[in-house]
């Protein structure tokens, strides 16, 4: 049944935000997990930018499309924050993450951390990736049917444990196999029902994940204090802000946690989504292919990636379809507006770029795979500035983008290298939104040896 979220002040000019609770408990939860895309249009059919719904036991507004999308991201009248609607999903898992900070100590936090994304360290983070990304994939076994999407998470792991840690001495395959089972555990509690650590519950694993975490990083950050070397655990330990402010340990282990997760949950999806559809677009995946064998080299440096322009427009596109971070969550610590609706302190806000990534008003036939919409004399991501958003906007846009694009191409071009693979034409992946999207069946593949 339709109900308004808060009457406006009086005599406002703005319009109550109208919406529904759903199912009781549970409110909405099961629809997002089953399909938010379904979710979301059947909410734009009938409630229009903004509406509210029960997610995960509180009343939350759904923010769609690039207008409002853009509102809540720029946060001009400084309404919205991060860390209250981050951290009731993903509080207790990735707490001291910087995307779970906001003012002035996001602000202090990632002034220190831009120390570790310039082009300097990001040209030495790409000539360490090639021999790491080659040694993964020599050990896969190409056949009908492969698995590619936990052969990649395993991958992504191993890139970003040697280059975020400079390797994890001293722990074995199952240890490092726990590690990413972890990971999982925190990713996945966000989306709990139970929200109590009762046996058997995700919300339980998610805590358990986090203690073996917490544990597994504070063994090794002794040893990356005593020395300063490239990797980001140690460059964390070490770079300081221009003003002299440096990480306490507390933070260097918070921020670890929370970019290795970043690292190689984010690029996994996007890489496995790559490899469904150049396997169902042959002509991109040779078109792609071919800029590779251009390059003349299976270590390309940074600027040679940026050459990679095919790989480029599929990844753009591939990130359009699956947005690995398909809501941005926010919560209103004052009396504010959306799109001329009132929106009152304390509501919590789902900001949904994969809505808008589906737009047919933005993008001509949305489901179809085209990398062209994003080449230069089409470029429909210039349509709207919010239109293509998969790292999120304002003061808290991604500040690893750029190491996660060098990443996701350097993984590219060695599997264009050494393999070939397809995919049948009328394959839909089965994707599960428990938590960030990944294939149920594990997206298979028909990989072959070149």
């Amino acid at each position: 049944m339709t109900r308004v979220l808060a009457a406006p002040p009086a005599e406002s000019r703005l319009q109550a935000v109208s919406g529904d609770g759903g199912l009781p408990v549970v409110g909405h939860t099961l629809n997002y997990i089953r399909d938010p895309l379904a979710l979301f249009q059947q909410r734009w059919n009938k409630y229009g930018e903004v509406s509210w719904m029960t997610m995960a036991g509180k009343r939350w507004i759904t923010v769609l499309g690039p207008d409002a999308c853009q509102e809540v991201l720029q946060n001009k009248d400084r309404a919205f924050v991060n860390s209250d609607g981050w951290s009731l999903l993903i509080g207790p898992f990735f707490h001291g993450g910087l995307m779970l900070l906001d003012s002035e100590e996001h602000m202090r936090h990632r002034r220190i951390m831009q120390q570790a994304f310039t082009r300097e360290r990001l040209v030495k983070s790409v000539a360490s990736l090639n021999p790491v990304v080659a040694a993964g994939l020599d050990a896969w076994n190409p056949c009908s049917g492969f698995r590619v999407y936990p052969a990649l998470k395993a991958l992504t792991l191993d890139v970003a444990t040697d280059i975020f840690m400079g390797g994890a001495e001293g722990s074995t395959p199952a240890e490092i196999a726990e590690i990413n089972d972890s990971f999982v555990a925190c990713v996945q509690a966000a989306t709990s029902i139970v929200r109590y650590r009762l046996p058997r519950t995700r919300w339980k694993r998610g805590l358990d994940g986090r203690r073996m975490l917490d544990e597994f990083f504070r063994r090794y950050l002794p040893a990356r204090r005593a020395t300063e070397t490239d990797d980001m655990f140690s460059v964390l330990c070490h770079i300081e802000s221009d003003t002299g402010q440096r990480f306490t340990d507390d933070e260097v282990v918070d921020h670890m946690i929370f970019l290795l997760m970043a690292a190689h949950d984010t690029s996994t999806i996007t890489l496995s989504t790559m490899m469904q559809y150049l396997g169902q677009h042959p002509e991109w995946q040779d078109k792609c292919r071919a800029e590779s064998l251009g390059l003349g080299t299976d270590s390309p440096t940074l600027g040679q990636l940026d050459q990679l322009e095919s790989v480029d427009l599929v990844m753009k596109e591939c990130l359009r379809l699956v947005s690995p971070t398909p809501v941005v969550a926010r919560r209103a610590i004052k009396d504010t507006e959306v799109q001329g609706h009132f929106v009152p302190a304390g509501t919590f806000a789902a900001v949904a770029p994969h809505f808008t990534h589906h737009m047919s008003e933005y993008w001509p036939d949305p489901e179809a795979f085209d990398p062209g919409r994003f080449a230069s004399d089409r470029r429909e991501d210039k349509v709207h500035r919010y239109a293509w958003e998969p790292f999120g906007g304002g003061v808290h846009k991604c500040i690893g983008m750029f190491f996660a694009g060098a990443e996701i191409k350097t993984i590219m071009h060695h599997l264009l290298l050494k393999f070939e693979w397809s995919v049948p034409a009328d394959y839909v992946a089965p994707l599960n939104f428990t938590s960030l999207p990944f294939p149920e069946d594990g997206q298979p593949v028909d990989l072959r040896l070149r």
